[in-house]
């Protein structure tokens, strides 16, 4: 199901999609488009809240991360 979205734009503009009308499927255009720029923004906001996570996260000390690789390693 889908809805209608209604927004403004300049005559001059519509004027010169007009014009384009055969060789572009503006609806189609437009669609797209909004559906990449809420991917993009949603992930934005899902990079934003991971990194407000990693904030409140305990601090680790240098060489954690080469210890527990260092002991998965030996331990096979």
């Amino acid at each position: 199901m889908s809805v209608t979205v209604s927004f403004r734009i300049p005559k001059e503009l519509k004027k010169r999609m007009d014009a384009l009308r055969c060789s572009v499927n503006w609806s189609e255009e437009v669609r797209r488009f909004l559906e990449q720029r809420v991917r993009e923004l949603e992930q934005l906001r899902a990079i934003d809240e991971l990194e407000e996570l990693i904030k409140t996260l305990p601090e680790v000390h240098r060489g954690t991360a080469s210890k527990y690789v260092r002991e998965d390693r030996d331990s096979h």
